[in-house]
């Protein structure tokens, strides 16, 4: 009895980067499907505060379109009807109209 096998002596471990690799492989998938399409959307949207001038056409987060009459720095004043509104650069959500440029329709 005192003599026998011990326990859990059969097949060696495995080395430590194969017992990683379902690890390595999520934070991958993780990387692809999450953190690199948020980076994306990141880029495009600062080139898009960047590219903000007087005379676009914007739509704001919260779902105000207006004309933009100033930029500032870190605001832009953008008439809706009858109302001057100052807003961050940051609501903006989308350039629907350039100044200059004809409106494009969908097909």
């Amino acid at each position: 009895m005192a003599m026998g096998q011990p326990a859990g002596s059969g097949q060696p471990a495995a080395p430590w980067y194969v017992n990683m690799f379902p690890m390595f492989l999520l934070l991958f998938a993780f990387y692809f499907a999450i953190l690199r399409p948020q980076q994306k959307r990141q880029k495009k949207h600062d080139t898009l505060m960047k590219s903000v001038k007087a005379g676009d056409k914007v739509t704001t987060t919260s779902g105000i379109i207006g004309v933009v009459v100033t930029v500032k720095e870190r605001t832009v004043s953008i008439r809706s009807a009858d109302t001057k509104l100052e807003v961050l650069k940051t609501a903006i959500s989308e350039i629907t109209e350039r100044e200059g440029e004809p409106s494009q329709t969908p097909a």
